[in-house]
């Protein structure tokens, strides 16, 4: 029996009912800092330390993703709304202007790790697998720096929403 292919339009309708943590991803290149923001990150295991992160191959900094190794997942708090919208492009500014905008500081690979994440995950990727549009990432974490326990920031709905820390 063959089944008709999903309706692009209605998968994403879909994917945007599906809450997803905001992250700023960041690597090295030849050229210095390269930093987006991604909400497709997701653990695989902690024996070894994990995560996967998605990035689309269209995108002007995905050859420098690609070719560096090393990827520094920054889990973001709410009150860093609005460097999430700046390294999703808005404004259009440089990759050094973003990163003036924020106190970034370095771990085990030389990503950039945002002072006041929520927490940092920096990693070496082992593996990478194209599906689709994307490159899957596999990404072996080498450092953790957890930042302060403040609220969260998720994707949801096609808007930011922040997630109060459980009170005891």
């Amino acid at each position: 029996m063959s089944v008709p292919p999903i309706d692009r339009t209605s998968f994403r309708e879909a994917m945007a009912r599906l809450g997803a943590a905001v992250n700023i991803v960041t690597t090295r290149g030849p050229d210095g800092d390269v930093g987006l923001t991604v909400s497709a990150v997701c653990s695989v295991t902690d024996d070894p330390a994990t995560v996967i992160v998605c990035i689309n191959r269209s995108s002007r900094q995905y050859d420098v993703f690609k070719n560096a190794g090393l990827i520094c997942v920054n889990v973001l708090s709410h009150e860093q709304e609005e460097l999430s919208g700046i390294f999703a492009g808005k404004g259009d500014l440089t990759m050094p202007e973003r990163f003036a905008r924020a106190s970034w500081h370095r771990m085990s690979t030389g990503a950039a790790a945002l002072d006041n994440a929520a927490a940092s995950l920096d990693c070496t990727v082992n593996q990478t697998v194209d599906v689709g549009t994307h490159t899957v990432f596999f990404c072996n974490v080498q450092a953790i720096h957890l930042g302060g326990s403040g609220a969260g920031l998720v994707y949801h709905g096609r808007a930011y929403h922040q997630l109060l820390p459980k009170t005891v």
